[in-house]
């Protein structure tokens, strides 16, 4: 009787330690919080290709995006005579969904002989993208949701991160909004300054951007348009859905000079 009263106690005893480190294993990884991954390694170019207007795709002309002291560049020194309407964007290889992007960018020098007037101290970061591969070899922008990067100066002043629709609308305070760009509420950022800029995307639910830690415009719903032209090709490609849910990221080109020396992504549960 004595030694199995002693095995029921040491039998208690492990079960309770056991049940300990269990509970406190689960606990922790339950407090885990998702982390900060790198987009740009740093030093070139990989997981990113380049698609601009006129060009195949991964034809980088004139040497457009580059990367040098540890910067994406974006520049026009490379063949540019004139920007002759040749937008380009940066590819990430991945899609996604639900997120947090965070981008550390700054303006610098003139812009390109021949850009759009609207496009002074202007780029964006493209979100619920199309694939490049289905963009058209002359398309414009891909079919996405723009958050729009703009710098200020003596010459021209204007909000900044606004939301601007390509081939897409959005819902704001439960209404379909149909007009192209709508400006956030943000002071003007002056300057050659690095500013870090940064979107919260909850699929088809809601986004957010952010700057200065302040979110200065919100929507939901982001959806294909079934103005744009390429409203039947995308929504086949979609199954059918016109809401979108995810899709790619890309860094714009379109006729001034920007550096991007920081993007990172944290993935969000769904």
């Amino acid at each position: 009787m004595k030694y199995n009263n002693l095995f029921f106690l040491f039998t208690v005893i492990a079960i309770a330690f056991s049940f300990s480190c269990t509970s406190k294993k689960t606990a922790d990884s339950d407090s885990i919080e998702p982390e900060w991954v790198q987009l740009f390694n740093g030093k070139d170019l990989t997981g990113w290709t380049p698609k601009i207007t006129g060009y195949e795709l991964g034809d980088n002309y004139g040497n457009t995006f580059r990367v040098e002291e540890g910067m994406i560049k974006v520049r026009y020194d490379g063949g540019y005579d004139s920007f002759d309407d040749r937008f380009g964007h940066l590819f990430y290889k991945d899609q996604f969904s639900h997120y947090r992007l965070r981008v550390e960018y700054r303006f610098v020098g003139d812009q390109c002989p021949g850009a759009p007037g609207w496009a002074y101290r202007n780029s964006g970061i493209m979100i619920h993208g199309q694939t490049a591969e289905s963009m058209d070899k002359e398309q414009d922008f891909p079919t996405s949701i723009e958050v729009q990067l703009l710098g200020s100066d003596s010459e021209a002043e204007r909000t900044n991160m606004n939301v601007c629709t390509q081939g897409t609308n959005i819902v704001m305070g439960g209404e379909l909004i149909l007009d192209h760009c709508i400006n956030a509420d943000t002071d003007f950022f002056y300057g050659d300054e690095w500013y870090t800029a940064e979107v919260e995307v909850r699929g088809n639910e809601v986004i957010k951007h952010i700057i200065n830690g302040d979110t200065v415009i919100q929507y939901s719903q982001p959806q294909l348009d079934e103005r744009d032209g390429t409203f039947a090709k995308l929504i086949e490609l979609n199954g059918g859905e016109k809401m979108l849910s995810g899709g790619t990221i890309s860094l714009q080109s379109e006729g001034h000079p920007i550096d991007f020396r920081k993007v990172e992504i944290m993935v969000l549960e769904d």
